[in-house]
């Protein structure tokens, strides 16, 4: 390979290693990838668990309905599943069009398992 073609491909190597570098700051950035590190990987409702293999199944719901809302604290976000997200965006479609038969109350569909009980009962056992 000659000198000038070699300095070719690492230009190439270089341009190609800096565009994949900037599109993930880039996906940083995004409510998605925030709500990722904030949160553990856990349906919000259903409690599934999610891996690298199916994360792509886990969707992060605007807790107001409103995407502009994105607080760097993550306030307004919650993960859910697909299936969940769906169902959650066809109750809040039904409520607009046709009103609450019931007076506003918060939904007690919402995850009852709390991974983290008794979590500082563990932490004095190990000193």
């Amino acid at each position: 390979m000659s000198k000038s073609t070699q300095k070719q491909a690492t230009e190439n190597a270089d341009q190609v290693i800096a565009k994949s570098r900037r599109h993930q700051q880039e996906r940083e950035k995004t409510y998605r990838e925030q709500a990722l590190k904030l949160y553990p990987w856990i349906c919000g409702r259903c409690t599934r668990e999610f891996d690298h293999k199916n994360l792509r199944e886990l969707t992060v719901h605007h807790r107001d309905h409103n995407h502009d809302n994105n607080p760097a604290d993550g306030s307004n976000w919650e993960l859910l599943c697909l299936y969940c997200h769906d169902n959650e965006h066809q109750r809040y479609e039904q409520q607009s069009q046709y009103g609450s038969s019931q007076p506003e109350q918060k939904s007690s569909s919402g995850a009852s398992h709390n991974p983290f009980a008794d979590l500082d009962v563990l932490m004095k056992k190990n000193k």
